[in-house]
């Protein structure tokens, strides 16, 4: 119920995210992105047909005006606001790294009949903290201990939640990935956009009017730029996430060995 409870939390931050992001990032092109972009190729236009041999400037307005643009900046904020989420999530669970749940005394062992008191110290977490990786790897372990009074079982049994949660949170970023691959798609349809506009306007360049052609080979280029500069940004802040993740999980297994594991005995002479 609890993990399910989770899901739900983190698809309807999801969507609002997403639709909040939609909502602004439209607002700032609408309100200002375009109509900066617009001042700038009308005033090019302007200079070109005074003078041909004018240098067009490079505006940044101009680079990212464009439909295709908008859409990379959407998805590119709304993986950002996902992983935020889930960087915070694993952040809050690493905290209880620094912690001593077992509470253990120096030098004390841990026998089978001993599992039930150490598992009521674990259940009596908040909720929230009950839920993360490292109190159910170690309640798992006391649990197999309990079942098997055997501590390599411990140690297996550790290891697999560990393992397992690893897969979980691996499979998580799925939806990041897709994102990072949409983009730079987007940015090849814009390309694809321009280079269709520039052919159809062909005949006034013939005519000595290129500045149409350009305008449209510009769409063309500055989307992809645009594009493959989001995705190395993305692609980045993914693997970022991605070793935070692998390093908890690593350190959750390691603090199972060092302060479950070893501290265990069977009771066997």
């Amino acid at each position: 119920m609890r993990k399910r409870n989770s899901i739900s939390t983190e698809f309807a931050y999801q969507v609002i995210s997403l639709a909040l992001i939609v909502i602004i990032v439209h607002a700032a092109y609408v309100g200002f992105i375009r109509p900066s972009a617009d001042a700038v190729l009308a005033r090019q236009a302007l200079s070109v047909q005074t003078d041909a041999t004018t240098i067009v400037e490079r505006s940044l307005f101009v680079m990212v005006r464009d439909y295709e643009q908008e859409a990379c900046f959407i998805l590119m904020f709304w993986a950002l606001a996902i992983m935020a989420f889930k960087a915070l999530a694993t952040l809050r669970d690493r905290s209880l790294l620094d912690r001593d749940l077992i509470l253990l005394p120096e030098g004390v062992r841990i026998l089978p009949e001993d599992t039930r008191d150490v598992s009521r110290r674990i259940e009596g977490l908040p909720q929230q903290q009950r839920s993360a990786l490292l109190p159910r790897a170690l309640l798992a372990g006391l649990q197999r201990f309990t079942a098997t009074s055997n501590i390599q079982d411990v140690a297996d049994a550790t290891r697999a939640y560990c393992t397992a949660e690893s897969e979980r949170l691996e499979s998580e970023l799925s939806m990041i990935r897709y994102v990072a691959w949409a983009i730079p798609s987007i940015g090849f349809i814009g390309t694809v956009r321009g280079i269709g506009d520039a052919l159809g306007q062909a005949h006034q360049a013939i005519e000595g009017n290129i500045f149409g052609v350009t305008r449209s080979l510009g769409v063309a280029f500055n989307s992809t730029l645009i594009a493959l500069l989001i995705s190395i940004v993305l692609m980045f802040m993914l693997h970022q996430l991605q070793l935070l993740q692998e390093r908890y999980v690593l350190e959750a297994e390691a603090y199972c060995e060092e302060n479950l594991t070893r501290h265990l005995h069977s009771g066997a002479s």
